[in-house]
């Protein structure tokens, strides 16, 4: 171990293996390292067996359930957009040909306690029905502005500067409702809170595009798709493809101690007496803890269950937003549901999560409005786990830690972390302009 090397990366969370994985493929020499004997840290993907041990310490989970193995249950279980950042870094770096995709059957948001259909397109908008008649016509004309608009075609601008008009003057030129823009906003564009209406549109107007493009892209009934076996073969393909270039995993090293200089920049990384020096180090915040502070909770239940959730069209795989106004809350909970359609559970068996940003010290209660939206479940387990972001100077210390994983059940916030981590380990940003068509997923 005794070597020197361009990134030691500590963990082998989904950020970390994607950090390396472009790290390697850009030439650099990488050294990967997880005290844990398993792939994923945080965001691993866990066994019926191990599911048991995790939330109630011991290891003999009731036999109806079915045979252990057979579960895939991810920690951190998060849709990735057809189109978006993550499966065009998949592509960039070449993983896609280690991973097997399948498109997610639904996507829904809650309204005054019921779920609906998130509607993407004109043609949707005037079907929806979340919206009463002159909604519908009103909805449809900013869904053609949204449709039609090109960055680089004045013409389609409809004279606004979107880099200027907010994305609430935008919604006000059109007139719509509250409850509309509530499902505009967050079960299409993805914010967590409404900060983004005071902000510039021009944001807000390519996450609704990418949010329709992605659902074009393989006519589904989501614009998400999601690997078989779970997020758990992430971890395993980007090893794989780090090795390719190069790289060298090394599993179940324990204390793994980051070494710093007398003017405290990082000169290597000790475990088991061992010390392999390295410019820089790459982490999660659990290796350098000192660098870090805690800015919230996530609270969230786990359940397996026999059947769909309720009113998803019998979706095998969905995902339902529950926007903060709804609920009177902060910002916005979500439920996950994924089954043996993806290959995470036995035949019959159905995996859903409801997770949301923390605002009381009682998760059961708080997560209930999601909990009451699954029906009856075979187990449910609930938990919570702190959310930690960076205090260090890394121009100072040569240190790249990422932030905790959030409480949304999509990718889009991991992978603005990741390209941002990227930009400030290499001084590049990352060219995602990729040929999409590397990434298929299978329909059924």
């Amino acid at each position: 171990m005794d070597e020197t090397y361009d990134v030691i990366v500590l963990g082998t969370g989904l950020k970390e293996c994607i950090l390396s994985g472009l790290l390697s493929v850009d030439g650099l020499k990488v050294l990967h390292m997880d005290r844990n004997d398993y792939y994923g840290g945080e965001s691993t993907s866990l066994n019926l067996v191990q599911l048991w041990k995790h939330f109630k310490g011991n290891d003999k989970p009731p036999e109806q359930l079915g045979t252990s193995r057979e579960y895939n249950v991810d920690m951190i279980p998060k849709f990735m957009m057809a189109n978006g950042s993550l499966v065009r870094i998949l592509i960039h770096t070449g993983v896609t040909k280690y991973l097997n995709f399948k498109a997610v059957d639904g996507s829904y948001v809650y309204k005054k306690k019921k779920i609906y259909k998130v509607p993407a397109t004109d043609v949707e908008a005037l079907k929806s029905p979340l919206m009463g008649l002159f909604e519908k016509r009103r909805a449809r004309k900013f869904f053609i502005y949204v449709q039609d608009y090109d960055e680089n075609d004045p013409k389609s601008h409809e004279k606004l500067d979107l880099n200027k008009v907010t994305a609430k003057e935008l919604i006000s030129k059109y007139g719509l409702e509250d409850d509309t823009i509530d499902f505009i906003g967050h079960a299409l564009a993805l914010h967590n809170e409404d900060s983004y209406l005071a902000q510039p549109a021009l944001n807000f107007v390519k996450r609704m595009k990418l949010y329709a493009e992605s659902l074009a892209r393989f006519q589904g009934g989501s614009p998400y798709i999601y690997p078989l076996y779970g997020l758990g073969e992430l971890p395993q393909a980007f090893a794989r493809l780090s090795a390719v270039y190069g790289g060298t995993y090394m599993l179940n090293k324990p204390e793994c101690k980051v070494e710093f200089d007398g003017d405290g920049k990082v000169i290597g990384v000790t475990s088991e007496g061992e010390t392999a020096k390295c410019n820089k180090v790459v982490c999660d915040p659990s290796y350098l803890s000192d660098k870090v502070k805690k800015v919230g909770k996530v609270a969230r239940a786990v359940c397996v269950m026999s059947h769909p959730i309720p009113d998803t069209n019998d979706s095998h795989s969905a995902q339902v937003i529950l926007p903060q106004k709804q609920l009177g809350r902060k910002s916005d909970m979500y439920v996950f549901c994924c089954s043996y359609a993806h290959n995470v559970a036995p035949k019959g068996k159905y995996i859903a999560f409801v997770s949301a940003e923390a605002e009381t010290d009682n998760p059961e209660q708080e997560l209930k409005p999601g909990v009451d939206l699954l029906g009856s479940v075979d187990e449910i387990f609930y938990d919570t786990y702190d959310r930690y972001v960076p205090t260090n100077d890394h121009q100072a210390d040569n240190c790249f830690i990422s932030a905790s994983y959030d409480s949304t059940t999509h990718f889009e916030t991991t992978v603005i972390d990741v390209m941002e981590m990227y930009t400030k380990i290499t001084g590049k940003v990352l060219d995602l302009s990729v040929d999409l068509s590397a990434a298929s997923a299978a329909e059924e």
